[in-house]
């Protein structure tokens, strides 16, 4: 993010609407909308969105991966074959 190009007034957003939404798409990038000279609203392209929150999931799946691997290397959890067998005594 380039501060000084993606942080812009909320009325300029108002005014050049357009502009905006084209910028947007074509650089990826989201734009910081400020009121009262404040950072209020972030603007963003939909696929910009989507990968960010694709990269959140990910990082989400890896640490969930890692945490799993730390408590099996400590000694914790339940073996598989054991938890099958339990979960379906359970079900009966």
């Amino acid at each position: 993010m380039d501060i000084t190009k993606d942080i812009r007034p909320l009325t300029e957003f108002k005014r050049d609407t357009s502009r905006f939404v084209s910028r947007l798409k074509e650089t990826g990038r989201p734009s910081i909308l400020t009121v009262n000279g404040k950072p209020s609203l972030v603007v963003m392209d939909a696929q910009a969105w989507q990968d960010i929150q694709d990269q959140i999931e990910y990082a989400n799946t890896v640490s969930a991966i890692h945490k799993g691997l730390k408590q099996v290397r400590a000694g914790q959890g339940v073996d598989a074959e054991a938890f099958f067998d339990e979960l379906g005594a359970n079900a009966k």
